[in-house]
């Protein structure tokens, strides 16, 4: 009796699971993605608009040196300083405040930040203007 037996192994790869599981996670970061937004800073660009600009003379403006300090309307100041009179110019404003960040083109990104951060923090209206 010649009986022999199959010992062939297949060399094929079943995919069908294998893009299952790609489909999934392709669905999962696409509506994960859409939740990342809302962390954002509200910052206003100068730019072109049709709405009334008011005049700059009008506007604070907040200066940081290549050196990482701070200036309010040319004048040396603190970060604590400078935040406690922000909220003072807001408090006093009986419309939505604004304020230029004027940054110098060498300054620190970090102190750029940490005024958007105050600005933020107040709901004031930050226009960054970097000097040339």
């Amino acid at each position: 009796m010649g009986l022999k037996k199959r010992s062939k192994v297949s060399a094929q790869f079943n995919m069908s699971s294998l893009t299952d599981i790609i489909f999934l996670l392709l669905i999962f970061f696409m509506l994960t993605s859409s939740l990342v937004a809302p962390n954002s800073l509200n910052l206003k660009i100068p730019g072109t608009s049709n709405s009334a600009k008011p005049p700059t003379r009008d506007l604070d403006e907040v200066g940081i040196t290549s050196k990482g300090s701070y200036t309010w309307n040319n004048r040396r100041i603190n970060l604590g300083k400078l935040e406690s009179t922000l909220e003072r110019k807001v408090r006093l404003s009986s419309k939505k405040y604004a304020v230029i960040i004027a940054p110098s083109k060498n300054a620190p990104v970090e102190a750029v930040v940490e005024v958007m951060d105050i600005a933020m923090r107040l709901d004031i209206n930050g226009v960054l203007n970097p000097e040339e």
